[in-house]
């Protein structure tokens, strides 16, 4: 049974029992942030809260299906590439291709997400696709962003091809799973993440043991830190959450990440919400228990988690705030 969601800040813990919402703090916020933090719930939003989140909340302007995405001035910290294009999605074929009918046509394009994209495969959903680097790749387009209307509702068996009955209030939400990894290298070298002040260097695709972590930061006199980083595209009684199929590499991730703080060393997950509802992160602990009992676990011996907002729209994905984490429910 799930529990009301409390809100909290994103923290760094040290403590194994679950914390009071007051006392969960990120290290960098003021006193002022921290008390404006508090007054938040999962369920409810602050003034604040609602002006922190993206304002992509209209219709896109080719959703009535698609034309190429002009290349615009704004630049996100990954702005997409020139050539992309919407089409309204079909079907998804053993989870990396997706079918999308662009101007009356069909055409399929490449996946890289191999979670379930729970609440993203509505029939004649716009989705935004890039072209791929290598022109002779056999797909030529890769699926970025999906469009979710506020109110979204299938579209009706004998609508018309060229219906378009998303065309009212939503949002993207950005469901390409390299972008988190991507994110940590372009903010890190932005100087926008605040936990890794300090840091001068940032290797990819560290190895260590006989596993790989996405990032491994290091700095004069500063402890190596390793960073791990999941994409989030799923929403659940307001708590953007992950995953959202059962993941035992995602719970192999978990158990490194505490060993590397048991050996004296810094270890981090960076969550990537690539979407802008829902007012906390938790553990999908509905979808795979397992990883929420490890997540817990990982945040009370000393693992540092940071769920970022992602503002994402047709000119790119961008860096947004932190937003808070929902305790541990209480046992009982």
């Amino acid at each position: 049974m799930r529990t009301k969601q409390n809100d909290a800040a994103t923290i760094k813990s040290g403590s194994p029992q679950p914390q009071d919402c007051g006392r969960m703090h990120h290290p960098q916020q003021s006193q002022q942030t921290r008390q404006a933090q508090q007054k938040k719930t999962c369920g409810l939003q602050t003034d604040q809260a609602a002006q922190d989140a993206p304002a992509h909340t209209e219709a896109p302007a080719a959703a009535n299906m698609p034309k190429q995405i002009p290349h615009t001035a704004h630049q996100p910290l990954l702005p997409m590439p020139q050539g992309c294009v919407i089409g309204s999605f079909v079907q998804r074929r053993k989870r990396f291709s997706v079918e999308l009918r662009v101007n009356g046509g069909e055409m399929w394009v490449h996946s890289n997400n191999s979670g379930s994209m729970l609440g993203l495969t509505r029939p004649g959903n716009p989705v935004l696709a890039s072209p791929a680097a290598n022109p002779a790749r056999k797909l030529k387009y890769t699926q970025e962003c999906v469009w979710l209307p506020q109110t979204a509702t299938p579209a009706a068996p004998d609508a018309p091809a060229d219906a378009d009955p998303y065309a009212r209030p939503g949002f993207w939400v950005g469901v390409n799973t390299n972008m988190p990894n991507r994110m940590l290298e372009a903010a890190f070298h932005a100087g926008r993440l605040a936990f890794a002040q300090g840091y001068t260097s940032l290797v990819r695709e560290a190895r260590r043991g006989q596993s790989r972590l996405d990032g491994l930061l290091t700095g004069p006199g500063l402890p190596p830190l390793w960073v791990e980083c999941k994409n989030v595209t799923m929403m659940e009684d307001d708590a953007a959450c992950f995953p959202d199929a059962a993941s035992e590499r995602g719970q192999k991730h978990l158990r490194e990440l505490m060993d590397i703080v048991a050996q004296g060393e810094r270890a981090a997950m960076l969550y990537l919400v690539q979407r802008p509802d829902g007012s906390c992160f938790a553990p999908a602990d509905f979808i795979d228990p397992e990883y929420a009992r490890l997540f817990y676990a990982a945040l009370a011996c000393g693992v540092e988690i940071y769920p970022y907002r992602a503002l994402v729209d047709v000119a790119g994905i961008d860096l947004g705030p932190l937003i808070p984490l929902r305790p541990a429910p209480q046992n009982g």
